[in-house]
């Protein structure tokens, strides 16, 4: 097996990515994967892995190429891109799907996960199996790793959050999904759909008052120097998994299909093992670098969203309400 790679180690592996290629018998399959955050973030964490792997496992089949930091698409655009294939692969959050695959936004609903177990039961059974090949039979995008849950805190630059009124009139930026519009709202905040190559200038100039992130994304994009306040809210929990075009997946063999995806199933277990075992080592460095951090009983959080829970399902129909049933099921 190979070696752990450290965050430490994730620039100078991705450096890899620009270097002359190695002459092979046989041209590698140029694999460019992309995400819009640095390669110290989680997102990093998977597609370094996944480049060790496919590496080892593929005789030099694959030539796996880092594109962090929206250098070949912004997550927004990515997914319309993977459709056409001009995007070789890309990691997209859940909220940034559901646009294009509706069914997604089962993922996005507030407080829709009740614990790591639980997440476990849903990511490794069948239940994300079946929304993975409803995604491909869909849109023709294939799902190649769910990888972590990342749960979202919430940071701002104006006040310390210890309870949902505390959110009242806070201008907020949200991506441009319906569930997290609303989510916001019946917290009492003010939410301002923005694009995430927007968001860093918006935060920065205080155009908005605060968002919502990952804690890795937090510190990879360095919020901390200018969101002076941090809660623990855990109000989002979603994936972003690795999804692949079809026109780069239609270009392989059978047996480079399966192996490249168990690549990518174990780059995103890689991811898991990495993020779970940091969460808190990040949150404390936040706090440490000047962000106060509070941590809010969730009660009055979760009772503002309830009814935005019930009333989603009744929008969205049979089809979302037996998705959702099998998800709470699995709690």
């Amino acid at each position: 097996m190979s070696s752990q790679l450290t965050r430490r180690g994730l620039v100078a592996a991705a450096g890899l990515i620009a270097a002359p290629a190695v002459v092979r018998a046989q041209a590698a399959r140029p694999m460019n994967i992309g995400f819009s955050t640095p390669v110290e973030s989680d997102y990093g964490v998977a597609a370094v892995k996944l480049q060790e792997l496919v590496r080892e496992r593929m005789g030099g089949a694959i030539d796996v190429r880092i594109r962090c930091c929206a250098t070949i698409s912004t997550e927004d655009d990515a997914f319309k891109a993977l459709q056409l294939g001009t995007v070789d692969a890309y990691f997209i959050s859940g909220n940034n799907i559901s646009p294009h695959f509706p069914l997604m936004d089962i993922t996005v609903l507030p407080y829709i996960f009740q614990g790591a177990a639980h997440v476990r039961k849903v990511r490794d059974g069948g239940i994300a199996d079946e929304l993975a090949d409803r995604l491909q039979r869909a849109t023709g995008v294939t799902l190649l790793t769910w990888g972590a849950l990342s749960h979202r805190d919430f940071y701002n630059s104006r006040r310390p959050i210890n309870t949902v009124r505390d959110m009242a009139g806070l201008k907020v930026r949200v991506p441009r999904n319906d569930v997290m519009i609303q989510t916001f709202r019946a917290f009492g905040a003010e939410p301002v759909p923005l694009a995430w190559s927007e968001t860093p200038a918006a935060l920065q100039t205080g155009a908005v008052d605060g968002s919502d992130n990952g804690t890795s994304v937090i510190k990879a994009m360095k919020f901390y120097e200018f969101q002076k306040h941090l809660a623990i809210l855990e109000h989002f929990a979603g994936f972003a998994p690795l999804l692949a075009s079809q026109r780069f997946m239609s270009r392989l063999s059978p047996d480079q299909a399966r192996t490249l995806l168990q690549c990518a199933r174990d780059a995103g277990q890689h991811q898991i093992d990495t993020v779970e075992s940091e969460v808190e080592t990040i949150r404390t460095f936040l706090g440490s670098s000047g962000m106060q951090v509070t941590r809010p009983d969730k009660t009055s959080f979760i009772q503002a969203v309830i009814p935005l829970q019930d009333r989603f399902v009744a929008e969205k129909g049979p089809d979302f309400r037996g998705m959702l049933d099998k998800i709470r099921a699995a709690a």
